[in-house]
Formats: structure tokens, C-alpha cells, sequence
């Protein structure tokens, strides 16, 4: 570092759910300013490893459209500033009056963060008791709920890939160089190209960057990946390619899906998905062969047509050929906290100990998977004339307008409800809708973390601590959660006074008091995250006090996975040496500016301990879809012959947290991707402009000419048609929000999850203005 260069600090990017180890350098106008990035060597995670798009941080940071104040909703539409003690005291109100005159289950909640801000999800569960909310949504179900109702019923557990170490690494609707979803994404993929004993598989209908650089690529036509993934899993059982010893010793239920998948016509399967039988055969070849599999399947097959049944149907391929419990393979990972829990708004033991219910959203009936009606059915739950219709919302951290299916249909039911709120550091599409909008700080303004910790046989959780003060009059989500806690709860100062005290003297004195209060007071158990904001918060280091909750959870942590902890170092065996182990954990995690190894399992037979005995191959639920595929064929519309996928990630787009179209240096980057073959027959070149219309929507949108594509597949990027409006400017947006074209009807029958990239469409070339 030269004399007078500004020293570099430890944080981590949040623009995927990565979350990679990064060191910035920060100054600028008041010092508020990300000026360099680069990667954190010393992270155990990531190891230094950084993709391009982290340079962008600073647009998020210093985003000029940031508010400064709560904001309230005039009678006119207009907005106008109010102070925060008005805001609380007026939110607070008006939601006890819905809570009274309808029930608390009569508020939705979306969100809980982003990418990586989820510690204001653990504060925000308390407010949602004190409301009484009983329902819950947030961006998982638009894209994850279909993979973990089929994971939990086939495994009861959450599994993840080990592609550092595969011989064979298979991606479905996955472009791992873009949208990593496993750590050192891009350096593994080269790693995995340049050795000549390990192969890489690509299935998806574009010819994407990680495609371009796969030994196979199977390109299917859009929507047939059931057929495909159904073929596959058809030849490993015709061919006698199955794993017979494992099959009988680890799994049950073969003999009932067994005769299924005899039945299939593989090569009738591979007619209709366009994928030669020989690529099918040579793939069910490769798996029944290899040493070792992981398989990663994501959202170009879980935002399409029978998404769930595919994420079964991808399951039993590589469960039949063996490929669990190994190096090199799937594995059911350590949670530091559990996703399924955290969305149900319950942690630890708790959680276990709850009786299961078979649960659906009030009006729809819609299935409800790890807490979450799906985000296709909130509007019809909001303007549907039916009793227990939705009311109010709450949404914090979250764009549904934007991101969620028919953005017409979600403003209007947004319009239709009796009371809104969102919390978020700008004034969104959805914010532009609500009653109250109060301001947060940023993600790098509080202490913050994300909860997607997936790896295996290593975990690391990583607590950022604040690189800069809140902006002025904005507010961390933990201080907006107590505040409202505080009002709704009727809690005093007075009443956190103990555990203040005890805090001071020390941790050990504060799970006393604790313990003390919650048998005085059980029904606070629910808020016990902000009460133990207030009570700890104020004795932790200034830049983050907002990390006490990850004291509750070190604790939890530790007694309800004490192999992985003890591996960690972080072991327990007597009472008293759980409680140091928490402690220690805690106090590790809190120090250091990195990363912390949580959760070490040395041998991967450890994985069989974390499912529910043996795999179940069988979900009845699903056979009759299964069948189903026989009898119809791979849908098609003459009317729109073309197949959209609305929301392609690619280099020059990022999380749509970052609203400054400044940040997109390529105006091809928000182009309209269409086959040569295409472009040819429609008369259009490089930059055209094209009218693209839905049975929902249309627009008019540039053309990017690209062999990435195949004929009659088009895609349009994520994080575009973002209103962005400087204080004192105009409102400007760059690109065309996709969401504006997707219909919310349009989803899968079981997860409800939407088909966002199989939107049928037409598409008209743009007569140029006569000169």
C-alpha cells in the first residue's frame, strides 16, 4: 500500500448468493464511496475469488435515488416526508386496526433481504408475531420451492454438489459462468475443462457461455426438459445402468417406479425434445460409469413448464447411478440456519419439534412449501372476493411489482389492499405503490449476512461488519423491527433492563437473564431477536450491533449439529461445554472480518446421517405426470411461435438492487437475443428494434443477434425497466422490465413457481420513421 492510499477492508459482494470474500478500498465524497474492489485471499470460502460484476458495488451504495426519510402516502398519490417517530406510530396503528377488525392472518408479508442481507428477516419475524402474520412469501418461491418440496420428500434434507471435485459436473437451465451458485464458480469450470478425466454437461436450449465450453451439450427445445430428463431416466433402468447394491441397501420404493420408467419410449422422448438418443444414451452412460456426479439444476428449468416434476425427475438419474454421499458428489450440507426454518419464521429445536401440517394459501388453496405461498397466486389472493382475502402487506427488502409475474395484476392488487408498507433504501416499483415507505441502510451500512450456506464438506458463514454510518435518516432493519416490536408488543425500556444489566457483565449472565425472562414472559419468546438487539446490540462493536441475533444462533447452532461444530473446532459435549462452544463460535464469528468455518464433516458417509434414512424414489404425487408426458405432447402456439425466456442473466446485468442505469456501460446488454436464422427471416440486423408481444403484454426492444440462441427461442436480460429517479430529476429507466410480458396464471401446478422462461410470443420488426 502506498503512503496516503486508503487502507483495504474486509466485506463481501452481495450481488448473487455466493456472497464471495472481497476487500474494498472506500473514500470519496465524505468517505461514503466503494472505490476499489478486489478478492479476499484469506476468505475460506471464496479464497479471492471475485467475478467482474463486483466492481459495480459503488452504484448500489451511492444510488442517488436513495431516501432519506419516511415517507407517507397523501390522499392525491403524491408522497410527502414524515419524521420516524410519526411513521411508527401511525404504521403501528393502522396495522392493529386490520389485525382487530380482520386477524393478523389477513396481512402478507414478502421478503425478509436480499442476496445477502437476511439478518433483517431474523429481526422482522418478530414484528410478524406481533402482527399475528401468519402467511409469508418471498422470491424462493418464484424460483427454488418446486426443488425443495421434491428434495424434502425424497431426502428430507437439502443438497448441494460437490463440483470442485467431480469427475462428471451436470448443469441444468444452469450457466454457472454468469450466475455461479457454487463457489469459484468460473475457476472450477476451467479447472473442470482443462482435465482431460472429467467431463462437463450441459442441458439447456441456449448455447450459453458454460455450454460453449462443455465436453456435451445438450441443447433441447425450450419447455422439453421433462421429456429429456424422463428419457434419461428411462435408459438407466431399461439399460440395467442402475446402481443395483445401492439401489437395494440405500434406497426404497424401485419397484414402484421401476415399471414407470420401463414404459417410456426413450426414442419418441428425444424426438420431441430435438436431443439426438445417442446424446440421452451417452449421457446415462457417463453417469452409470463415473466414480462421481453432482448436478445442479436451476432456473432455465425451474422457471419453465413442469418444473417440479423435472426436479424429480434430474433426482432420480444420478440417485439410481449411486452418485450420494461421496466426493465428487451430492450431499446433504450443515446449515448455520435453515432456510425451510427460517421462511416458516421458526429456528432451532423449536422448528423440529413442530408438528408438520399440510398447509395451503386461504383463497387459492395453493400448496404452501417451507412457509411460502407461491408469488404467481399474491394477487389473486389479494383481489379475489372471498373473506380471507389478504388486507395489508408488509414487504421489506423486496420488488414485487418488478420481479414477480404480471406486473399489471400486482399493482393493481396492490391498489386493491387496505394497507401497505414497505421498507427499502429506494423508492421502487412496489415502494411507488404503498401507503408508507420507511428508508433502510444499506447493506453496507449495518452488519449483515446471508444464510445461503450450502457448502459440503466445509461451511463458512461470514458477518459483514459496516463499512460506512447509515446515510442520514435512513435506519437498519433491526432498529425499524424494534421499534415496531416495541410499539405493537408494548414493551418498555424498562422491561429490557435486566438483560441490558446482564449483558454488561457478561454473555454467560445474559443467557440467564434470558432464560429468566422467557419463563416469566414465554410469550416473548418471539421477540426475543430484538430484545436481545437492545439488550446486546449496544455491547458489541459499534459497526455491528446488529449481529446480536447471531448469538441466539451460534448457541442454537452448536446444540443442534454438535459432529459438523465439533469438526470446526467448535465441539460439545457436557451442558457447559456446549455453552463455551457457542460462545466461542460467536466470539469467532464477531472478530473475525472474514469469513468463519462453522460446520466440517471429515468423512461424506456423514451425509446419510442428515437424510431421513433411506432415499425415497417413489413420490406417488407426481406419477400421474410422469405418465402424463406419454400422452401430451411439448406445447406449441401458432399465434406465438416464438418461445421467450424473460430474464436471462449475462455479463452486463446484475441484482436488480442496482436501479442506476449508469451502471450498463453496453446498450447491447439489455438487447432482445434472437437466432440468425431468426433475424434473417424477420429482416433484422445488430440493434434493430423489434416489437415483442405476449398474450399479457408487449414492447419494443433492440435486437442482439446471437448463435447463442437457437431458431424460435429468444430471451430478454434480468435487472432492466428499473424506474430510476434521482432526487430533483426526472424518473429514467434503461431496458425492458420482463415482468411486463408474464402472465401470473402461467406457473407450475404443484409449486406454482412461474414460466418465465418459456413465454410464448410474436415478434414484428419495427418499421423505421420515414426520414
Amino acid at each position: 500500500m502506498t503512503q496516503g492510499e486508503a487502507p483495504w477492508r474486509k466485506s463481501a459482494c452481495i450481488l448473487c448468493s455466493l456472497n464471495c470474500g472481497l476487500e474494498v478500498q472506500t473514500g470519496g465524497e465524505g468517505g461514503r464511496e466503494i472505490l476499489k474492489v478486489r478478492g479476499d485471499r484469506s476468505h475460506p470460502g471464496s479464497k479471492g475469488y471475485l467475478c467482474e460484476k463486483a466492481q459495480r458495488l459503488n452504484y448500489y451504495q451511492n444510488g442517488r435515488d436513495r431516501l432519506q426519510s419516511p415517507m407517507r402516502r397523501r390522499e392525491d398519490g403524491s408522497f410527502e416526508a414524515v419524521s420516524w417517530d410519526v411513521a411508527i406510530d401511525e404504521i403501528a396503528e393502522r396495522f392493529e386496526a386490520i389485525k382487530e377488525r380482520h386477524g393478523g392472518d389477513k396481512i402478507l408479508f414478502y421478503g425478509g433481504g436480499g442476496q445477502g442481507n437476511h439478518l433483517g428477516g431474523a429481526y422482522g419475524n418478530a414484528t410478524l408475531s406481533a402482527l399475528g402474520v401468519k402467511y409469508r412469501s418471498n422470491a424462493l418461491a418464484q424460483e427454488k420451492t418446486g426443488e425443495f418440496w421434491v428434495a424434502g420428500k425424497m431426502f428430507g434434507a437439502g443438497i448441494h454438489g460437490d463440483f470442485e471435485h467431480a469427475e462428471v459436473a451436470v448443469f441444468i437451465g444452469k450457466n454457472p459462468w454468469q450466475s455461479h451458485g457454487f463457489a469459484r464458480a468460473r475457476a472450477v469450470i476451467k479447472e473442470i475443462q482443462k482435465d482431460p478425466a472429467r467431463t462437463m454437461v450441459v442441458i439447456d436450449p441456449r448455447r450459453s457461455e458454460t455450454a460453449a465450453k462443455a465436453d456435451m451439450h445438450l441443447q433441447l427445445r425450450p419447455g422439453t426438459d421433462a421429456w429429456l430428463l424422463a428419457a434419461l431416466a428411462a435408459v438407466i433402468v431399461q439399460d440395467e445402468l442402475f446402481d443395483r447394491a445401492f439401489v437395494d441397501e440405500r434406497t426404497e420404493g424401485f419397484e414402484l417406479i421401476a415399471p414407470l420408467l420401463a414404459e417410456i419410449p426413450v426414442a419418441e422422448y428425444a424426438e420431441h425434445c430435438g436431443v439426438p438418443e445417442d446424446q440421452i444414451r451417452a449421457l446415462a452412460q457417463l453417469m452409470a460409469k463415473a466414480s462421481s456426479v453432482s448436478v445442479f439444476e436451476d432456473l432455465g428449468m425451474q422457471m419453465n413448464r413442469n418444473s417440479t416434476l423435472c426436479s424429480y425427475l434430474q433426482r432420480l438419474s444420478w440417485v439410481l447411478t449411486g452418485h450420494f454421499a461421496k466426493q465428487g458428489s451430492n450431499n446433504a450440507f450443515v446449515p448455520f440456519l435453515s432456510l425451510s426454518a427460517a421462511s416458516k419464521g421458526k429456528v432451532g429445536k423449536a422448528a423440529a419439534n413442530q408438528k408438520r401440517r399440510k398447509r395451503v394459501s386461504p383463497v387459492t388453496g395453493s400448496k404452501i412449501i417451507i412457509g411460502l405461498i407461491p408469488c404467481n397466486v399474491m394477487a389473486e389472493e389479494i383481489l379475489a372476493d372471498h373473506p380471507d382475502r389478504f388486507r395489508a402487506m408488509l414487504i421489506e427488502s423486496g420488488n414485487p411489482v418488478h420481479s414477480v409475474a404480471d406486473s399489471q395484476k400486482m399493482r393493481e392488487a396492490m391498489a386493491a389492499l387496505e394497507f401497505s408498507v414497505v421498507i427499502d433504501v429506494a423508492m421502487t416499483e412496489t415502494a411507488r405503490c404503498a401507503d408508507y415507505v420507511l428508508p433502510a441502510a444499506s447493506q453496507f451500512e449495518k452488519a449483515e449476512c446471508t444464510f445461503f450456506n450450502l457448502e459440503f464438506p466445509r461451511n463458512v458463514f461470514h458477518l459483514r461488519h459496516a463499512l460506512f454510518d447509515p446515510l442520514p435518516g435512513t435506519l437498519p432493519e433491526a432498529e425499524i423491527h424494534a421499534r415496531l416490536v416495541m410499539k405493537l408488543a408494548g414493551i418498555r425500556d424498562a422491561d429490557i433492563r435486566p438483560l441490558a444489566l446482564a449483558a454488561r457483565v457478561g454473555r454467560p449472565a445474559l443467557a440467564a437473564a434470558v432464560g429468566a425472562l422467557m419463563a416469566a414472559y414465554p410469550a416473548w419468546f418471539d421477540y426475543l431477536p430484538v430484545l436481545l438487539y437492545r439488550a446486546l446490540g449496544p455491547q458489541l462493536p459499534e459497526d455491528a450491533r446488529e449481529a446480536a441475533v447471531i448469538w441466539a444462533l451460534s448457541h442454537l447452532y452448536v446444540q443442534a449439529e454438535p459432529e459438523a461444530a465439533a469438526g470446526a473446532g467448535y465441539g460439545a459435549g457436557t451442558k457447559l461445554s456446549s455453552l463455551r462452544a457457542g460462545e466461542k463460535l460467536f466470539g469467532d464469528i464477531l472478530s473475525a472480518r472474514t469469513g468463519v468455518t462453522y460446520a466440517v464433516n471429515e468423512d461424506y458417509a456423514d451425509s446419510w446421517s442428515r437424510i431421513r434414512g433411506r432415499i425415497r424414489l417413489a413420490i406417488p404425487e407426481l406419477f400421474a405426470d410422469v405418465v402424463r408426458l406419454r400422452y401430451e405432447p411439448p406445447a406449441s402456439d401458432t399465434e406465438y411461435p416464438f418461445v421467450l425466456s424473460a430474464g436471462e442473466r449475462r455479463s452486463e446485468s446484475t441484482n436488480t438492487i442496482i436501479r442506476n442505469p449508469a451502471v450498463h456501460k453496453k446498450p447491447r446488454g439489455a438487447a432482445l437475443r434472437i437466432a440468425p436464422a431468426d433475424a434473417e427471416s424477420l429482416g433484422v440486423a445488430d440493434g434493430d428494434a423489434v416489437r415483442v408481444t405476449t398474450r399479457r403484454g408487449a414492447c419494443e426492444v433492440r435486437v442482439e443477434v446471437s448463435a447463442m440462441m437457437q431458431p424460435g427461442h429468444v430471451s430478454l436480460p434480468n435487472g432492466f425497466g428499473l424506474d430510476y429517479q434521482p432526487r430533483g430529476e426526472e424518473a429514467r429507466s434503461f431496458g425492458v422490465a420482463p415482468n411486463e410480458l408474464t402472465a401470473s396464471e402461467d406457473r407450475d401446478p404443484i409449486a406454482g413457481t412461474p414460466w418465465h422462461k418459456y413465454v410464448p410470443a410474436k415478434i414484428d420488426r419495427v418499421q423505421p420513421a420515414p426520414n
